[in-house]
């Protein structure tokens, strides 16, 4: 038997069905999936509270975790400054891990107004 492919959407770089785009003043768009499951909900809880966390992790290590999370299950594409899209999950972490304390500031502040207008039961660090 076969392997079947599955043919993903977004591939131009349009956001999907659902989706929404955030924007910032340097041009900088973030695109943030309309979907979030109850399990991953669930999960993304456990780490906000800190008991998905080690024993010796701080609330800041839980908090830093809480907003990677959301960003890894969120995110679907990032243009920084009118450059190609960012739609690798492991490109995606990897720009937010090293993204300067604005764009940060900024991705938190799109992921909080995203959950706020799709998730009103999940609380965004």
């Amino acid at each position: 038997m076969g392997r079947r492919q599955r043919k993903r959407g977004g591939d131009d770089g349009a956001p999907r069905s659902g989706a929404s785009s955030y924007h910032d003043e340097d041009g900088n768009t973030l695109v943030l999936r309309g979907t979030l499951r109850p399990r991953t909900r669930a999960a993304y809880a456990r780490i906000a509270s800190g008991q998905a966390m080690s024993p010796g992790a701080t609330r800041e290590d839980a908090w830093q975790r809480a907003v990677e999370f959301l960003f890894e299950h969120l995110a679907e594409s990032w243009t920084i400054a009118g450059t190609d899209p960012i739609t690798n999950q492991r490109e995606l972490l990897g720009r937010l891990r090293m993204a300067s304390a604005q764009e940060r500031s900024w991705v938190r502040t799109s992921l909080r107004a995203h959950c706020e207008a799709h998730f009103p039961d999940v609380a965004a660090p």
